[in-house]
């Protein structure tokens, strides 16, 4: 299984290249990987396989791949139907098809993800694929991105599947919780299914995410528009593969679940109320890619009532169904590609004698509407025959109930017989009135009530290439194969209904009652039967009835898009009036919000708690009370003072003190740390201070604000008393007393600070560093406007460069008298490469002493501060010719390569591995690989600094020397 996702992965990754060198031929390349999957689907057939990889273990989130009989059957359907899909895209685009290469890629892909969502025993995983999923149906569905409609399909398709997939993650931790175990097998495995108002939650959760993922009423109006997508999406991830994730969730826990208290309401309700209403949509539409997406809507709620049920029969049932919409759906929606192509529209009212004209595609679609339709003697019978069966012999449900679900799926039945005869009838019947196809290619503008439901109108897809000549242009046979094949399979696995049921009762047996019914062309004379005849009447009276029932002006059952647009518009007018009413654009407002906030919460909840025994030590020692006095009087000076520089000091001054605290508590890496980081944060305010004039003018002085006063009190006040009763909540052991062991016995080194950064809380530490190289990004992006221009400048790029002329500094003499100092110069020529030297040693010391990648960046930091004070912009060219963005993204990628890296070492991802050998000279070497993850750190730590001095430093000096220049010259003008 492992080896078939890979193969997925690595076949996605090289599509654009093939389809670069063979065109659209490619495609037949690329289908031979979900067709080599198949054949050990095949092989593996009524077999249990299991596969398991550690990753991250301790929050349960392993490779954990389980192979059973309903995954066998799913993932026969996602590579069969993938295999043939990739097929018929070689038909259906041209080789100069906009974005193929990258289209390939997303179609092989998807067949990847689909794999691992119905192959995932973690939970987890199954999220994680299934969100894979989602992204990729959006850029699918978004493939004529030059569309409007194909980009509103796109968005609204993954704001709906997405958001339900979010509350489907919350479902399965409260679960997973609760199970203490995110494993599937170990969910159907228990003796009694979970219960409680916790799991309760969990499967509302779960099946929001399902239903919303196979577009089941309220949330099916996605899938309509996403038919804006090319065919062979619509013919694989809206028939075969995409809407069927949400089946297979309900199909996977309903053995556990089935009598919980909230699932039946919800599932059959649904999916009762999806096939109704969907059904009598298809009824109206006029675009047959329509009538197959409202009938694959009503299809999809038939299948969510019978996995729904929780009886091993309707189980039975469920799955027969399932392998039948998937054979005769992506068989319809490539055979309404074929004719879109030949005939130029797929307006059923403008289509005429095409079944003459093309009678091989014809009885292609006949045998799959058929089979849609449920007559015999096609695989679509089967399971609607044993479907009715089992709905009237549910013993889960009560009597009225039994009766409600069996009279709703009659007419819902019905409905897809009236639907199934319009689709042949539009295609391919003579229409009197109609002598002829539409224009091969021909453009059309259509109104989008016939389309789909949204508003405004769209370009209708066809050929590229337009032409005038009208007339029907003939497929050809590989055109034909793919949907050809899928029509015989259907009719072959009606016929050998024995096989089939062989193939298929695995699944249903997994359940704890006994599997009572079987699959067969022939049951006797029985009350399905009857229902079957009744069905088939009723559906033809509906067909005749299909003028009555259509609307032209408005639909019967008003559009659920329009209301999909409401809900944004009101979320949209809500935010604004939100924002609007807390963010005026004041920054005092802002502060104050944000601070009345924290002190209102915390301290209203800790007023209604009972905790005791808190207690609060104002100082270990007298120097600690002395620190905070200074602080403090720092603190009040920033509040007086008009000097801006003189504020900053003092407003240092307290960071210092901070930094002293921490040393006096036996916290010398954080000490150090924040004597860096205040270090670089005061040469900041300095750069950005010379924007600025010295002293604040007296008619923007704020005056004495009392209620500022009282605010900034009561802030300090209320964490002095969350601090107090945060250390008195604690009850058991601190875990601090352990962390120096397990840091020397896990991650091989003695200072427990830096191995937890790179070691036990690696993950923080990454997503921490992604974080701030994309705030550095942006930073740069909004004072370089466009890009970063390379490396700083060199001194040879000045025009005022002369080579003979000898400086302490290469670029020391281009610097203008009145702001050179030789002694700052020779200053820092001389503790330059000690500070560098300080800064490799606090890199390579830190995991057994204070220091480490930080330290060490923020250390270097300072060194091209000093060589930049001392020399100006030139000399930070000199010192490090280097594109900060270079530096940034050649970090983040040894931190992130260090994740995979790890785990060709035997141990999870960003853990240390330890290697120890005896080398010449340097004796005992003991390696751990940490030290890479901390040189990403230091790396990105070093390019943002220098993308600091840079836009901050170098550039505004640019900028100011290109001003003064301007104002001498226009001086000298006048």
């Amino acid at each position: 299984m492992l080896a078939l996702l890979l193969a997925l992965a690595a076949a996605a990754l090289v599509a654009p290249l093939w389809v670069r060198a063979l065109g659209r031929n490619a495609f037949y390349v690329l289908a031979l990987v979900p067709l080599g999957g198949l054949g050990w689907v095949v092989a593996n057939w009524g077999s249990t396989q299991r596969v398991r990889l550690e990753w991250a273990p301790s929050i349960e989130m392993n490779i954990d791949l389980r192979f059973d009989s309903l995954a066998a059957i799913m993932s026969a359907l996602v590579l069969g139907i993938g295999a043939l899909v990739l097929c018929y895209c070689a038909r259906y685009f041209e080789d100069d098809e906009p974005r193929l290469g990258l289209f390939a890629a997303e179609m092989v892909g998807f067949a990847g993800a689909m794999f691992g969502v119905v192959t995932s025993d973690n939970m987890l995983l199954l999220f994680v694929f299934w969100e894979v999923t989602t992204v990729l149906s959006f850029l699918l569905v978004g493939h004529n991105a030059e569309q409007a409609n194909s980009r509103r399909a796109a968005i609204q398709a993954l704001l709906v599947t997405a958001a339900g997939g979010l509350a489907m993650l919350v479902g399965l931790i409260i679960l997973g919780e609760t199970n203490h175990s995110y494993l599937l097998s170990d969910l159907l495995a228990r003796a009694q299914p979970p219960s409680g108002l916790a799991v309760n939650v969990a499967v509302v959760l779960i099946l929001v995410g399902a239903l919303s993922k196979s577009a089941v009423v309220p949330l099916h109006f996605w899938l309509p528009g996403a038919m804006a997508a090319p065919t062979p999406v619509s013919a694989y991830l809206h028939a075969a593969a995409m809407v069927k994730a949400g089946v297979y969730l309900i199909a996977r826990l309903a053995p556990v679940f089935a009598e919980n208290p909230v699932w039946h309401p919800l599932v059959l309700t649904l999916g009762v109320a999806s096939m109704l209403l969907a059904g009598l949509r298809a009824l109206e539409v006029v675009d047959l890619k329509l009538v197959l997406a409202f009938g694959t809507v009503s299809q999809l709620g038939f299948l969510v009532v019978l996995v729904g049920i929780g009886t091993p029969d309707a189980a039975l049932a469920g799955v027969a169904m399932i392998v039948a919409h998937a054979l005769f759906k992506a068989c319809l929606f490539m055979v309404v590609g074929i004719v879109d192509h030949g005939a130029g529209t797929r307006d059923l009212r403008r289509l005429s004698g095409l079944g003459r004209r093309a009678p091989v595609l014809c009885g292609i679609a006949i045998l799959a509407a058929l089979s849609m339709a449920g007559l015999p003697p096609l695989v679509g019978f089967l399971g609607k025959e044993s479907a009715l069966g089992a709905i009237l012999d549910a013993d889960t449900l009560n009597g009225p109930a039994r009766v409600a679900l069996a009279v709703g799926v009659v007419f819902g039945s019905m409905l897809t017989v009236g639907y199934s005869i319009r689709f042949v009838w539009g295609a391919f019947a003579d229409k009197p009135g109609l002598a002829r196809p539409a224009a091969h290619g021909a453009h059309r503008v259509r109104r989008v009530s016939d389309y789909a439901e949204s508003p405004g109108p769209v370009m209708e897809f066809g050929d590229e290439h337009a032409s005038e000549d009208r007339g029907w242009h003939a497929p050809g046979r590989l055109f034909l194969a793919a949907p050809a094949i899928l029509a015989v399979a259907g009719l072959a696995a009606g016929l050998a209904a024995p096989g089939t049921d062989r193939l298929l009762s695995p699944y249903a047996e997994t359940f704890s009652e006994d599997l009572l019914s079987s699959l067969a062309l022939w049951h006797g004379f029985t009350v399905p039967l009857a229902l079957t005849v009744l069905i088939i009447a009723g559906g033809i009276a509906l067909f005749q009835l299909r003028d009555r029932l259509r609307d032209p002006a408005r639909p019967r059952l008003g559009n659920a898009d329009r209301a999909y647009d409401a809900t944004l518009r009101g979320m949209d007018r809500l935010s604004l009036r939100m924002t609007g009413a807390v963010q005026r654009g004041s920054l005092p407002l802002s502060q104050a919000t944000i601070l009345g906030t924290l002190i209102i919460l915390p301290t209203a909840l800790l007023a209604l708690g009972t905790r005791t025994g808190v207690q609060l030590r104002l100082w270990d020692s007298p120097l600690q009370a002395v620190i905070g006095a200074i602080m403090v009087a720092m603190a009040l000076g920033a509040t007086v003072l008009r000097n801006r520089l003189a504020s900053v000091l003092v407003v240092g001054v307290t960071g210092y003190g901070c930094g002293v605290i921490f040393a006096l508590h036996g916290a010398p890496d954080l000490a150090l740390t924040q004597f860096l980081v205040e270090t670089l944060t005061l040469v900041i305010f300095v750069l950005v201070l010379r924007a600025f004039p010295a002293e604040i003018e007296a008619g923007r002085a704020t005056p004495f604000k009392a209620r500022r006063a009282v605010l900034a009190a009561l802030v300090g006040a209320a964490v002095t008393v969350l601090g107090a009763f945060a250390v008195a909540a604690r009850t058991a052991e601190p875990i601090w007393r352990r962390i120096p062991d397990a840091a020397y016995q896990f991650g091989g080194g003695k200072n427990a600070v830096n191995v937890l950064l790179v070691d036990v809380r690696a993950w923080d530490t990454l997503g921490e560093i992604s974080v701030l190289v994309v705030a550095a990004t942006g930073v740069a992006s909004l004072v370089f406007r466009s890009r970063r221009f390379g490396s700083a400048p060199r001194a040879a790029d000045s025009p005022h460069y002369d080579p003979d002329l000898v400086s302490w500094l290469p670029a020391g003499r281009l610097v203008d008298r009145a702001d050179r100092s030789m002694v700052m110069q020779i200053t820092t020529r001389l503790v330059f490469p000690t500070i560098m030297v300080l800064s490799v040693y606090f890199f390579f010391s830190g995991h057994n002493a204070p220091g480490g990648g930080f330290a060490g960046g923020l250390t270097a930091g300072l060194a091209l501060t000093l060589r930049y004070l001392a020399g100006g912009r030139y000399e930070l060219g000199e010192a490090l010719p280097v594109d900060a963005g270079h530096l940034l993204g050649a970090g983040l990628a040894l931190a992130a390569g260090t994740a995979v890296g790890s785990l060709f070492f035997g141990v999870p991802p960003l853990s240390s591995a330890i290697f120890e050998v005896t080398l010449p000279l340097l004796g005992h070497v003991k390696l751990v690989t940490a030290l890479i993850f901390d040189l990403g750190v230091y790396l990105i730590v070093v390019g943002l600094v220098l993308d600091v001095l840079r836009s901050l430093g170098a550039r505004l000096d640019s900028e100011l020397a290109t001003s003064e220049t301007a104002s001498t010259t226009g001086g000298s003008a006048r």
